[in-house]
């Protein structure tokens, strides 16, 4: 389960510097989303 938050958060940061440097504006939102999705699966894996 760690990996795939390990693969959520490089994920969310690529989309991050898409979005957020104006190159795509949907990607900013797709980062949002999988940022978000880190975040859960992180806080998850720490207490399992």
């Amino acid at each position: 389960m760690l990996q795939y938050a390990i693969y959520f958060i490089i994920a969310a940061l690529i989309f991050g510097i898409f979005g957020f440097t104006k190159i795509a504006g949907g990607f900013a939102y797709i980062a949002k989303i999988l940022f978000a999705i880190f975040i859960i699966l992180f806080l998850v894996s720490l207490i399992f």
